[in-house]
């Protein structure tokens, strides 16, 4: 059996800004003295003179990239998912939402899978915050075929966007002719009748890994790649939920305020369903190498697999 490729969705980032850059001739790239972990550095390198190093400053960086907007162009502005998302909240909220300004935010180093950079850096909380702001769209992609679709679709879609990227390598799920990208949009790439497992990001593929495992039980697993938190596919979710009749939500985030809860306010007022979210469980992440937190925290294949068979009992 071929070993299967993989690659970080921050590499992936990085990639997809230079290859895109000659077709969007107003795309710019800011960065807060990230570039070499954010991977825009790729792009400096081939467009030095539209890439921005704005400092470890990115309340400001955000102003920068509003202000930019204002005059045509097309700011992705890039650091760790903490600061972006976090440190910078409150100018990603007036700066940007407020006034609806066609900035896209690149959001690397998301999650506990940020490894040994420890519990302050390994931002748990970035979808949940950014689902807060209106007309804000959230999009989180599993691997590098759909973190470059994503970076396409933000660049043609006008208005703010939030990507999440990751710092581990993961696995190429999505590397198929038939694979289309679709804002807002999810992909069924399981058919199942007992259950349906909504993952997303990195949690794709190790939900994917744990389908397999129930199958081998008899439990018959739907898989969902939900690739945009916001707008969510509301329609996808419900069809499915009246289908299997249970549902498990799967991310490398908060279970407060991601996927999870965006599939239950979805469901409570559209089909009411038995949900179990699969997340980190509102406590913070530890120092560590990645796989190894993934696993301790339950977020690895074996761990959606014991907690949907337990939950399927």
């Amino acid at each position: 059996m071929a070993e299967v490729k993989k690659i970080a969705t921050r590499e992936s980032y990085g990639n997809a800004l230079t290859e895109l850059a000659e077709q969007y001739p107003n795309l710019v790239v800011l960065d807060a003295d990230l570039a070499a972990a954010t991977k825009t550095g790729i792009f400096k390198k081939a467009y030095p003179e539209r890439h921005i190093d704005c400092g470890i400053a990115e309340c400001n960086m955000m102003g920068i990239a509003a202000g930019l907007a204002t005059t045509g162009k097309i700011p992705f502005v890039s650091s760790f998912a903490m600061f972006a998302a976090g440190r910078a909240f409150e100018q990603v909220r007036n700066s940007v939402g407020y006034p609806k300004l066609n900035v896209k935010i690149g959001a690397t180093h998301a999650g506990i899978s940020v490894g040994e950079d420890g519990a302050t850096h390994q931002c748990c909380e970035d979808l949940a915050l950014m689902r807060t702001i209106p007309g804000m769209v959230v999009m989180n992609p599993s691997d590098d075929v759909e973190a470059k679709a994503a970076v396409k679709a933000a660049l043609d879609h006008e208005g703010p966007v939030y990507i999440r990227f990751g710092r581990l390598a993961v696995p190429v799920i999505n590397d198929r002719p038939d694979y289309k990208f679709e804002l807002g949009k999810g992909v069924v790439l399981r058919e199942g009748k007992d259950v349906t497992l909504v993952a997303t990001g990195l949690e794709v593929s190790e939900t994917l890994a744990a389908a397999e495992k129930l199958a081998a039980d008899g439990i018959d697993a739907k898989v969902i790649n939900i690739h945009t938190i916001k707008p969510l596919d509301e329609e996808l979710i419900v069809a499915a939920a009246k289908e299997t009749g249970k549902v498990v939500t799967i991310e490398e985030h908060s279970v407060i305020g991601g996927l999870g809860s965006a599939v239950c306010d979805c469901l409570s007022a559209k089909a009411p369903t038995k949900v179990l979210k699969i997340g980190v469980n509102d406590t913070y992440g530890e120092s560590g190498p990645a796989v190894e937190l993934i696993k301790k925290y339950g977020l690895d294949s074996e761990g959606i697999y014991a907690k949907v068979k337990e939950f399927m009992a």
